[in-house]
């Protein structure tokens, strides 16, 4: 052959086009070029990595007083939360969010009119893109009010990813949330013709970053407690409460929580009695799990304890940390006996958080 051309592969994707054109020469011009696999279709020279989409779930809330009413609507019409079959689950969505909305919006009135969950989850969101680097972009999708599903699914599909990773801000699993998510995401990927491989993480109860990040914000409240008080606070570990029916039914949440507060606790160096796991935020007549966290509270006043309430499920501040814990419990504790009271911050944007969350996406 007068001018034999070699091609050399490299990792499947980039080729190597030896020309010997030149009997001259002794050592052969490479150049790159595009190759042609064995089923004849052309294998485009790709400068970047993977293009890989992160979607962030989390629950969301009202932007302002005029989206209570359908953002309970929407949360009490999901059938991972109100399980009843779709007409009535919907007529009772509707007397419940008529029902809640005036107590809410005053609710979220002393938050500044609106939750602040979707601006930290933009945050965590913007911290995890920067810890990955320029291949991965992250989506925010919540559950309840916007940015839904939808919208992040034709964003992604306009992005064009090679691989779409779904990253719950829920450490624990539950059907109510994670579950409940990702079957969210599956309707609005079938709306969108969207198609790439797909990863799902669905827990991290006892990711290192997680209860490392927990560990500092715990010591960093204790620290106020201890200019005021000097006896040793007893923690308590506080998660968002399930009714006992969705448990009985295989909801694994309590047992997940358990391995969140025991990891959290040996992070502390704290012995048995010197913490207790709890669970706030009941709603409705069912019975919920416990024990419940104003219970624990109470019991504080009574051994004449101060405490220091660190919330393990909630990853941002939302209603039921800067109302709830921030105002309510810190009432309660007062009128209880409580000689001091803490709350730790969620773990938000915090590095050790977000470097676990970049591990869990990078498969390190």
């Amino acid at each position: 052959m007068r001018n034999p051309i070699w091609f050399l592969s490299v990792g499947n994707q980039i080729g190597f086009r030896i020309d010997f054109t030149s009997p001259r020469l002794r050592v052969p011009k490479i150049k790159l070029s595009r190759m042609t696999p064995l089923n004849g279709r052309p294998l485009a020279l790709r400068n970047n990595m993977t293009k890989t989409a992160v979607i962030l779930f989390n629950l969301g809330g009202p932007d302002g007083p005029e989206a209570v009413t359908p953002f309970l609507y929407n949360l009490f019409r999901d059938p991972a939360i109100i399980r009843l079959p779709p007409p009535l689950r919907q007529v009772v969505a509707e007397l419940i969010a008529r029902k809640r909305a005036p107590i809410t919006r005053e609710i979220y009135a002393k938050l500044g009119g609106c939750s602040p969950i979707f601006a930290n989850t933009q945050a965590q969101a913007r911290a995890l893109e920067k810890r990955l680097g320029t291949d991965f972009r992250c989506f925010v999708a919540m559950r309840y009010w916007h940015p839904f599903a939808e919208g992040a699914a034709r964003a992604v599909k306009e992005f064009a990813p090679d691989e779409i990773i779904l990253l719950p801000l829920y450490p624990q699993f539950s059907t109510t949330t994670t579950a409940s998510s990702f079957k969210s995401w599956e309707r609005a990927v079938r709306r969108a013709g969207l198609h790439a491989p797909t990863r799902k993480i669905d827990r991290y109860p006892a990711m290192p970053g997680f209860i490392a990040a927990l560990a500092e914000n715990a010591r960093e409240a204790c620290k106020g407690l201890a200019a005021a008080h000097n006896a040793a606070p007893r923690y308590l570990f506080s998660a968002h409460g399930l009714p006992e029916k969705i448990v009985r039914a295989g909801d694994p949440y309590p047992a997940q929580c358990a391995q969140t507060a025991e990891a959290l606790a040996k992070e502390l160096g704290l012995k048995r009695g010197d913490w207790v796991l709890c669970y706030q935020s009941r709603v409705g007549p069912l019975k919920w799990i416990g024990p419940a966290t104003d219970e624990e509270i109470a019991r504080a006043g009574r051994d004449g304890v101060p405490i220091v309430i660190v919330p393990i499920a909630f990853v941002s501040e939302h209603s039921e940390t800067l109302y709830e814990i921030d105002m309510l419990y810190r009432a309660l504790a007062q009128k209880a006996g409580v000689p001091a009271f803490a709350r730790a911050q969620t773990v938000g944007a915090a590095p050790a958080f977000i470097a676990g969350l970049a591990g869990l996406v990078s498969g390190c």
